[in-house]
């Protein structure tokens, strides 16, 4: 990996972090819940079309996390996640952001990556690989799912209070997306 990595980042601290976005919204999400054998409970199920995305990032090795609520997904928005989890680095360190091939993931000279930051592209087809998506799963099945939001700043406060439920919880975020074969050795 070191290969890979600008001159700037030789000699300094190397943190992996996973990142990937979400789109939560009125469509909401259905997940299973706990109700009497051979009953069928109800679960509600929006019609309309407002959401917004969660940006999210995780540093497993720190436990820390960096996420954004954003309106779209695209190149402006994706400059505006890379300089948060630029700011999360920790200092005098360089990190490797892994992420999928999403259009606005790719440089085409729109996208401004800090100088602490390499990204790292994952192969195209391999969610899989990246554990946010295990992170997704939980904040749905746990603080998104099985829900209304009357308004667009309702889907805005659900995304922050899940958000913030995770980063609370640093032992988390290090056992679920913590691989043994994504290890920095110093």
């Amino acid at each position: 990996m070191t290969a890979a990595l600008p001159p700037e980042a030789a000699g300094k601290p190397l943190e992996i972090w996973w990142q990937d976005e979400a789109r939560i919204g009125q469509q909401g999400t259905l997940t299973r819940i706990w109700a009497e054998r051979g009953s069928r409970p109800s679960a509600p199920k929006d019609c309309r079309y407002a959401w917004a995305y969660l940006f999210g990032a995780v540093c497993p090795a720190r436990g820390v996390g960096a996420a954004l609520v954003l309106p779209a997904a695209n190149a402006e928005t994706m400059n505006l996640h890379l300089a948060e989890i630029s700011s999360q680095v920790a200092a005098g360190a360089h990190a490797v952001v892994v992420m999928d091939g999403a259009g606005w993931h790719q440089t085409g000279g729109a996208l401004r990556v800090p100088a602490n930051i390499t990204p790292l592209r994952l192969p195209p087809y391999a969610p899989e690989l990246n554990p946010v998506e295990n992170i997704w799963a939980l904040l749905r099945s746990n603080k998104l799912a099985n829900r209304v939001y009357e308004t667009y700043d309702d889907i805005l406060d659900a995304c922050c209070d899940a958000w913030n439920w995770l980063t609370n919880q640093p032992e988390r975020i290090t056992a679920i997306a913590q691989r043994p074969w994504a290890q920095v050795s110093q």
